[in-house]
């Protein structure tokens, strides 16, 4: 990253999760309902990245994702994504599906305590 390239600020990064991930709340209704397990949750993300795809233009994020690792990269400028690292990756893009969507694994042995 240059000097002249502007941080993510977290709003940032979880706007650029939700750019690469638009439809997967509409398509897995019941699912995010009812909870989902980990490999669930994965299963329904690569199916939602698919195989590489991406977006951007002006005044908005440049971003580009797969559905291979679950990788997702953005910002402000152009990414190259083949050769910078991804915002999310793997467990990361999960753990933010989680927090961005509000899934619960069902597997999961602790009760919420509030």
């Amino acid at each position: 990253m240059t000097d002249a390239e502007p941080v993510l600020t977290d709003q940032d990064r979880i706007a650029i999760f939700r750019q690469a991930t638009r439809g997967f709340a509409d398509r897995h209704e019941n699912e995010i309902a009812a909870g989902m397990t980990d490999a669930d949750l994965a299963s329904a993300l690569e199916d939602c990245l698919g195989i590489f795809g991406g977006s951007g233009g002006p005044d908005s994020f440049s971003v580009s994702f797969t559905g291979s690792g679950l990788r997702i990269w953005g910002g402000w400028p152009p990414v190259n994504h083949a050769i910078a690292k991804p915002l999310f990756a793997g467990k990361s893009t999960i753990a933010m599906a989680r927090e961005v969507y509000g899934i619960d694994d069902p597997t999961r042995e602790q009760f919420d305590l509030f």
